[in-house]
């Protein structure tokens, strides 16, 4: 199956699919947590947002590498068709760890959005902690970061940058104990 062959037959389909370069695969449901970052997440982008960039949460595509996915959010700033269900040269991708996707999130996804020349950063949120990982342009480098607690999340691609305590703010985080 080709990107376009995948694009036109995930168009009739009730459900959401990523799409790998090889085969379709549906997109599940995640936890409340796991909601609540991305939309916390989306809303203070879009209060920082200059009105030159713009944020998207997990309903739209992108086209990385070959590849079709549904990242949790993405930043563009390049002029968009509102008709259409591919945000184009995101400059920010987002994903918020589940234990089900982490593994393709850290590895997969990431080799992906590292091939895609229009991706500046690439931040991965934990879930079960206040944390992230980020992946950023430094040249030619893809160059890796992890924050913590009172991290400030800078991204000035976008002019944006978010203390990550407020993007866990009123969420409901396991105990360390129950933390693996």
């Amino acid at each position: 199956m080709t990107v376009d062959e995948f694009l036109e037959w995930e168009r009739r389909q009730e459900l959401r699919y990523e799409f790998d370069g090889f085969a379709p695969s549906a997109m599940t449901g995640g936890t409340l947590n796991h909601s609540a970052i991305a939309t916390r997440l989306a809303n203070l982008l879009e209060n920082r947002l200059s009105n030159q960039c713009r944020v998207y949460r997990g309903d739209v595509k992108i086209l990385v590498a070959g590849r079709v996915r549904y990242p949790d959010a993405a930043v563009t700033c390049s002029p968009i068709d509102g008709q259409s269900d591919i945000l184009p040269s995101p400059v920010v991708v987002f994903e918020v760890l589940s234990a089900s996707t982490a593994a393709m999130d850290r590895v997969t996804k990431n080799a992906e959005y590292a091939a895609t020349a229009s991706i500046q950063r690439y931040v991965m949120l934990e879930q079960v902690r206040v944390g992230a990982t980020v992946f950023a342009r430094d040249g030619s480098n893809w160059v890796g970061t992890v924050l913590l607690d009172d991290a400030v999340l800078a991204m000035p691609e976008i002019g944006v940058e978010l203390r990550l305590k407020d993007l866990y703010a009123n969420i409901e985080l396991p105990s360390p104990e129950t933390d693996d």
